[in-house]
């Protein structure tokens, strides 16, 4: 009996393998397509669809978007029109990759990311949950006291080598694109506001917010929780401590702290004497 019971459990589970993904199916047929074998059976859909499940990860995809053949777009996984994808790129599950986005030579990107009005670079990772290419936060009053929208109409370009990490956010340009350099790391939750420039090989720690037109040099270090202002320009090879706050220019390379942001030796002076007013506060209390 329990021989028996055995093989029906192997030919259960290498039919439940061989099945097609039943998900993949109702997303192609939600968004107007007919399913298909292969990556090669994926460009011949007919005229009355417009987007095709793509044989290679069970995604779907516009009959005008650009994959190489051996690029992975999973189950669930999203490319609109004019998008290209290029060689052995993998696009998680989840993932859309918005109208005319470009994604260069073996980048991985990862579950539920959106890629809109931005290109990204070869042998790039975008971690899960990211978001490129969206709307900036830009607004103004008018004279009747309304806020309005400023036009939010360029993009954000991603360069090669570049890590983005989790839930991380970087807004589309207004007046220039958003730049992230070649070999710049990004930490997880990461705000990188409209036409920020980002340097090569820069390291950006987790939960630093980098306001609208900001510029930053190459290889500048941001710690933890750092908060640049607008506008603001920060040369090459600063390293910023951790919680610090950049409120104007830094024009020399070296290590600043404090909030705001002070030459690094000059806001340990300040912390010691903060402390020493403090004890004699306390001593005379």
């Amino acid at each position: 009996m329990a021989a028996v019971l055995r093989r029906t459990t192997r030919k259960a589970a290498a039919e439940l393998l061989l099945r097609p993904p039943r998900f993949d199916g109702r997303l192609a047929r939600f968004l107007g397509a007919r399913a298909s074998a292969s990556p090669c059976d994926a460009g011949t859909v007919d005229s009355t669809s417009e987007f095709v499940s793509w044989g290679n990860g069970g995604g779907v995809l516009h009959r005008a978007a650009s994959v190489d053949p051996t690029a992975v777009v999973e189950a669930g996984a999203v490319v609109h029109s004019g998008a290209v994808i290029g060689k052995e790129v993998i696009v998680g599950s989840g993932t859309v990759v918005g109208p005319s986005v470009s994604v260069g030579q073996s980048t991985r990107i990862g579950y539920n990311v959106v890629l809109s009005n931005c290109s990204v670079g070869e042998f790039c990772t975008i971690h899960n949950g990211a978001c490129i290419g969206q709307d900036g936060f830009g607004f103004f009053v008018n004279e009747d006291g309304q806020v309005k929208k400023k036009p939010q109409v360029l993009y954000a370009r991603i360069g090669d080598n570049v890590e983005i990490g989790a839930n991380t956010c970087i807004d589309r340009g207004s007046w220039r694109d958003t730049m992230i350099g070649d070999d710049t790391k990004i930490d997880n939750l990461v705000q990188v506001g409209h036409n920020v420039v980002i340097g090569k090989s820069c390291m950006i720690c987790g939960q630093v917010g980098i306001a609208g037109s900001a510029t930053l040099g190459d290889y500048v270090t941001l710690g933890g929780r750092v908060a640049i202002r607008d506008h603001v320009t920060i040369a090459s090879k600063v390293r910023l401590a951790a919680n610090s706050l950049v409120t104007k220019d830094i024009h020399k390379p070296g290590d600043y702290g404090g909030f705001p942001a002070v030459p690094i030796n000059e806001w340990r002076r300040q912390t010691v004497n903060l402390r020493v007013l403090s004890k004699k506060d306390t001593s005379r209390g």
